[in-house]
């Protein structure tokens, strides 16, 4: 005999044995183990014994056994399971429990001929229990069928089936979420044949009901119900019996199961019932492996295609403004001009530089990088164009630069916008004339390179503010390239997600393989300002420390607290309204009388909208005019 000890947040500490095959474990007083735990769910998990062990499973709740988070668990003695708040240690005699006999000729599990409503006994095995085991037996063939070649499918109709016979229904359908909607997936009669125009079979607002409660369902005679006599798909269909049982995992709902019988009323008993949500809470992991299997063999193609589709060399992404980048690379690649590339912090610069670079006449010749932010002042121009011996202390030899390290190729000045205004101008010189010169010496050494410039800064502001060369500007921004960032690049991270999850999943041999639903719609939620950059990483350690194969919000740290606000729709207009205005004053070179005319309102309201900003800037508000509900 096993047993398991309860202690509940407030302290009680109580024992309940487990005498029964199926033990179910939650806050509602209608299961063999109730918690009172306000965080527990009405259905949260359930204890199966198999007649040899002890399974622990979930009804729809997330548990831990000893400190890790698990789906299902064998059960040891000593096992520390938690659910909400409540703790419960398992325990169980040295000597297992004698199992159940197998079946004989004398004791028969229940079979069911499809053809009539009664189940057929050649023993004395009551039904309920019989079907019981056929239950559980028929999830371990499921299994074992899941691991073989079969198709998703397949799969899918023989578990429907199994759940048909099991309830002695005459139908059922197997019905997911897909992009937030309920979609029937697999529908199927007793005879196991696929059914047609399934959507109009089944009762939307059963479907409804148990979809938005998470609570199983069983309705005797639909036609008969005060409730749901009224609705007009069960007085279309004259539906009868019906059962339905949601398919919740980790508080998200990924479907619900449906069968049904229309030629009798009561035929489903409570028992049913229980053994139908057992068969669910089981079924649903078999589902998501399924599933999961069959994405990926289709992601796998499709990424295959989406990623020869949307490469540019060695950059993912076919966002419109990507391919806009690719245009002018194709473009500006056979030239020598110089290229500013500009976007956010981690957008993918420097893989640009390169793929310019790749694609140049001047391909076989070195790739240069330097980032002029992360060396020191005093350092930078011995880096860039390098020094003679005795140049400095410290200086032992003669050293060449990036510069000449360069010749015949590309140098890529990252981060130029961080350049100090003294190496500006011996920039500028090198560029113009095409000559450095060594630190410590006179004579000039000719550099037959190209230069790619780099920045997240605005160099246009920092112009103006004194801190960067207006002529070495126009030098370097010959042509720009400008990034978007990855928030504006819509399905590109998601392919870039599916890109990145392979790549590491196959480095660090992990089980993550995918992102569920609740992921999806959290990345899609984040800002990323970290760009691909952050991407990358997030996923990265993601797929390390992954113990499941599909990824959720948290194992991104994608928590509610860490998304994007919803605002209100005044201040969203508000926002957009300021940037727009500012992206049509900088096309007019900062002509307020321009920008006003091209935005079709008086210039006395552009006027204001500027003076409202500095005012802004400086911590004050400007006293309200006649007009101000324009901007």
């Amino acid at each position: 005999m096993a047993n398991l000890s309860v202690r509940t947040p407030d302290g009680k500490t109580r024992t309940v044995p487990l005498h029964k095959r199926i033990t179910s474990i939650g806050r509602g007083a209608d299961n063999d183990v109730q918690l009172e735990d306000p965080s527990v769910p009405e259905s949260a998990i359930h204890v199966l014994f198999d007649g040899t062990r002890y399974q622990l499973g979930s009804l729809g709740a997330t548990f831990q056994v000893n400190g890790k988070k698990r789906d299902n668990h064998v059960l040891a003695t000593a096992d520390v399971i938690r659910v909400g708040g409540t703790e419960l240690v398992f325990a169980r005699e040295d000597a297992p429990p004698k199992p159940p006999p197998a079946p004989s000729p004398a004791l028969t599990i229940v079979s069911k001929d499809p053809t009539t409503d009664s189940d057929s006994h050649t023993g004395e095995m009551p039904g309920v229990v019989g079907r019981e085991l056929v239950l559980l037996r028929r999830l371990t063939a499921f299994s074992e069928r899941l691991l073989g070649g079969s198709s998703r499918d397949e799969l899918l109709e023989g578990l429907l089936d199994e759940a048909i016979e099991v309830t002695r229904a005459d139908k059922g359908f197997l019905i997911l979420r897909d992009n937030g909607e309920l979609r029937v997936k697999v529908a199927r009669n007793v005879t196991r044949e696929n059914l047609i125009d399934a959507e109009e079979r089944v009762s939307d607002s059963i479907v409804e009901k148990v979809a938005r409660n998470r609570k199983p369902l069983i309705v005797s005679d639909a036609l008969d119900d005060p409730e749901f006599k009224g609705s007009k798909s069960v007085v279309t269909l004259k539906l009868l019996s019906v059962m339905c049982v949601p398919l919740v995992r980790n508080d998200e709902l990924f479907g619900v199961l449906y069968v049904g019988n229309d030629r009798l009323v009561n035929r489903f008993e409570p028992k049913s019932l229980d053994m139908l949500t057992i068969f669910a809470a089981q079924a649903l992991l078999l589902i998501q492996n399924a599933l999961l299997v069959n994405d990926l063999k289709l992601d796998n193609t499709e990424l295959r295609k989406r990623l020869d589709d949307t490469h540019y060399g060695e950059i993912v992404g076919a966002c419109q403004g990507m391919l806009d980048v690719y245009r002018r690379i194709d473009k500006i690649a056979p030239t020598d001009i110089s290229v500013l590339i500009t976007g956010e912090t981690g957008t993918g610069k420097e893989l640009i530089a390169r793929e310019l670079h790749r694609r140049s006449p001047r391909t076989k010749g070195p790739f240069i990088t330097i980032n002029c932010g992360a060396i020191p002042e005093n350092l930078l121009e011995s880096e860039l164009f390098g020094h003679v011996r005795g140049a400095f202390t410290g200086a032992v030899n003669t050293k060449m630069g990036k510069f000449q390290a360069a010749i015949g190729g590309t140098l890529f000045l990252d981060e130029i916008g961080e350049l100090p205004l003294q190496l500006q101008v011996k920039l500028l010189r090198a560029l113009q004339e095409k000559v450095v010169y060594k630190v410590g010496d006179h004579r000039g050494e000719p550099v037959d390179i190209r230069v790619v410039a780099a920045t997240n800064r605005v160099l246009e502001e920092e112009v103006r503010k004194g801190t960067f060369r207006e002529d070495l500007y126009y030098r370097l921004n010959v042509v720009t390239l400008k990034l978007p960032p990855l928030r504006d690049r819509g399905e590109d991270l998601f392919v870039l997600g599916k890109y990145f999850l392979g790549k590491y999943a196959k480095e660090f041999n992990s089980k993550a393989k995918g992102f569920s639903p609740s992921a999806t719609v959290a990345m899609k939620k984040y800002g990323w300002p970290g760009n691909i950059r952050e991407l990358e990483n997030r996923l990265k350690k993601a797929v390390v420390l992954a113990d499941k194969p599909l990824l959720g919000p948290d194992d991104l740290d994608l928590r509610p607290e860490n998304l994007e606000p919803v605002l209100p729709l005044s201040e969203a207009r508000e926002r957009w309204q300021k940037q727009y205005i500012q992206e049509v004053y900088e096309r007019n070179n900062r002509n307020k009388t321009k920008t006003a005319k091209d935005l079709g309102v008086d210039p006395r309201t552009i006027f204001r909208h500027f003076e409202k900003l500095e005012a802004e800037k400086n911590g004050t508000t400007l006293p309200p005019e006649e007009g101000d509900e324009l901007l």
